[in-house]
């Protein structure tokens, strides 16, 4: 067994319309720390969250030899969160580490409610874009509680003022704080950014990092 593929590992699921290379400048800050990191993409817009649960993700960590892992740590931004409560509702992990969600629309978001029918939304999200609602038929409205050891960064500041005001309470232009929160949430910090910012930055970077270690954020004043 290769040593490398005995360390901890860390696998970095990106949001919907990304690729691997939004989670790029936090795998090298993970891989500086000594973790092996997988840091994955997958077609967020044209294969049905589910599918990719059920039968992407899984193959992919296989191929990955993940089960040689000391610890499985995951991170994950926007609606990558939601593709790993989806995965982990139907698959164990004995050695399963911890979990650090960026902005995940674990009740759905406000801009998928008014933009569900709106032909652009459609083609720019694809066929998940739309089910990410907060209704109670919504993909993440529809997923029980998380069994895991699990910290939330949320951002509560919006590059859109219109989806802000669809939204109606603070949020990161996406998603509000108050629907990333989940049942059983160990630890949740909030921090002045947009969604599409948050894995770049690097006090950002630096608490998923502290999470990871010790499974609680530091909380200070913020200084971004």
């Amino acid at each position: 067994m290769p040593l490398s593929e005995n360390r901890e590992t860390v696998v970095l699921l990106h949001g919907l319309g990304l690729n691997r290379f939004a989670m790029a400048r936090l795998a090298c800050a993970l891989q500086r720390d000594g973790y092996r990191v997988i840091n994955l993409s997958y077609a967020s817009r044209d294969i049905p969250l589910e599918q990719l649960a059920a039968d992407w993700l899984p193959a992919m960590l296989r191929a990955q030899n993940i089960d040689t892992a000391r610890r499985l740590h995951f991170v994950t931004h926007s609606m990558g969160g939601i593709l790993l409560r989806l995965y982990l509702r139907d698959h164990t992990r004995p050695h399963l580490g911890r979990i650090v969600m960026l902005a995940p629309p674990n009740h759905g978001s406000e801009v998928a409610d008014r933009l569900s029918n709106n032909p652009a939304f459609r083609l720019f999200t694809g066929l998940n874009g739309h089910r990410l609602g907060t209704g109670p038929d919504s993909l993440p409205r529809q997923l029980g509680p998380l069994d895991a050891d699990v910290g939330i960064i949320a951002g509560d500041r919006s590059l859109n003022p219109f989806f802000s005001a669809w939204i109606g309470r603070p949020n990161d232009g996406k998603v509000s704080g108050e629907r990333t929160s989940l049942a059983g949430t160990r630890d949740h910090d909030t921090v002045p950014l947009s969604n599409t910012g948050l894995q770049w930055r690097a006090p950002v970077i630096a608490q998923i990092k502290t999470y990871l270690r010790s499974g609680k954020f530091i909380h200070t004043p913020s200084s971004l």
